[in-house]
């Protein structure tokens, strides 16, 4: 029998993931999944689910559901993607990961019926997390969307609610060039007669979620139009939790209609302001030291960047408030399939910069984000005359490495970019 990391080697290479090699991992239609729903049984039909798409805010939105409804006393089940330094986060139950075994076991038995099929890693994924969540004998599950959501393996369920946080440029490739056409993969995910909430829209994207809403003769809750009185504190930190916490007080109110949720608010808040401790979400605006000051995002696209830049800019000039001496150092990657000239016109002039690749085929190579970085007008050749200071590193190790190394106790440290720049850095903290 295979080991764990054996077995996971082997699902990346007999179904390659989205996150290793991009484009070639994805598949269209629903063929595949609903194959393995069949084999399994329907899994997924014998519990509640909540299914979250959007762009952005989607694994906080689906994290703080989770927390919430844990501390309503539900045995609850939350499958997100990606994962930061394991596989087994992806799919929890009650905040706990999957036991590695689970994993070993399930690839050892169910291999001949799925090997022919030839299905994508997240369909696999997708087809284990359901059938986990089924023999735990979770009540309820929190199903966050992959990739889109018309096409999304995760689009068999039929749940209690649909959440759609909110639409900006992102996977152009798969999901269409306008924001429309965007809103109208993610709006796939809208069931006949089921509740949707919309987090944030756009002059664009409101009439596809009404259109589609009124296909499917489904309610449709704006969660932008919602006024909340008080809105709880959440443990979460980064400026865009304010909306997600409204999308998630709006779909609260559909899970109270439902009898799902009590009227007590008390759950609620403790739930958003427990929420890194009930879930063990990791990444978003998390604070790893204090001297220097060191912070993580995984904001990796331009709608994430357009929130964070301005977060980055108010942290820092609430560090020189303090220590006049600080020096904003800021260490960054991204893949290849993001905006990365409309990212590069947001970061910070006044920062020293580490750039660097994560471990996937998918990273910029870092000459090329130095290229870029320099015809952006975002540095020059290390002179300081306005323009930033950039270093290059071919590892993110390194780069966080140099980053502290050249730090005093004063200066802020921001690392971020991607997703998997912050699996690397968190995963060289667990070493």
């Amino acid at each position: 029998m295979m080991t764990y990391n054996e077995t996971l080697e082997y699902l990346y290479n007999a179904a390659p993931a989205f996150e290793k090699v991009g484009a070639g991992a994805y598949k269209e239609g629903l063929s595949n999944t609903l194959a393995l729903d069949q084999h399994f049984q329907h899994p997924h039909r014998k519990y509640k689910t909540i299914h979250v798409a959007g762009t952005n805010g989607k694994g906080s939105t689906s994290h703080m559901l989770a927390a919430i409804l844990q501390k309503c006393g539900y045995r609850v089940g939350l499958f997100t993607s990606p994962h930061l330094v394991d596989f087994n986060e992806r799919i929890r139950i009650n905040g706990e990961p999957m036991p590695h075994q689970y994993l070993v076991d399930f690839v050892e038995q169910e291999r001949a019926f799925f090997e022919p099929l030839q299905p994508s890693f997240f369909e696999l994924t997708t087809a284990l997390a359901f059938k986990y969540f089924a023999e735990q004998e979770v009540d309820i599950a929190v199903i966050e969307v992959g990739l889109g959501g018309r096409l999304d393996c995760t689009n068999i369920i039929t749940p209690e609610v649909s959440v759609i946080t909110n639409i900006s440029f992102d996977h152009t490739g798969f999901l269409g060039d306008t924001l429309a056409k965007i809103a109208a993969e993610k709006a796939g995910i809208i069931k006949r007669g089921v509740p949707v909430v919309v987090g944030e829209y756009l002059e664009e994207t409101r009439p596809v979620f009404e259109q589609k809403a009124r296909e499917e003769n489904a309610p449709v809750i704006f969660a932008q139009d919602e006024h909340y009185e008080h809105t709880p504190e959440c443990q979460l930190k980064g400026y865009c939790q304010e909306k997600n916490v409204r999308t998630v007080l709006a779909t609260v109110e559909v899970l109270r209609a439902k009898g799902i949720i009590e009227s007590d608010d008390s759950a609620v808040a403790d739930g958003i302001a427990h929420v890194c401790d009930l879930t063990k979400i990791r990444g978003r605006w998390e604070t790893l030291r204090q001297q220097p000051l060191v912070i993580c995002d995984t904001g990796h696209n331009l709608g994430g960047w357009q929130i964070l830049s301005r977060q980055i800019k108010e942290k820092y000039a609430e560090v020189k408030k303090q220590h006049e001496e600080s020096t904003l150092r800021i260490v960054f990657g991204m893949v290849d399939d993001k905006d990365i000239d409309h990212v590069l016109q947001l970061l910070p002039r006044n920062a020293t910069y580490y750039f660097t690749q994560a471990d996937t085929h998918r990273a910029i190579p870092v000459e090329q984000l130095v290229s870029k970085a320099r015809a952006s007008g975002l540095a020059t050749d290390g002179r300081e005359d306005g323009t930033a200071i950039i270093k290059a590193y071919k590892n993110v190790s390194e780069a966080y490495k140099a980053a502290l190394a050249d730090s005093q106790p004063s200066d802020f440290v921001f690392v971020g970019g991607s997703n998997y720049v912050i699996a690397d850095l968190l995963a060289r903290s667990n070493e």
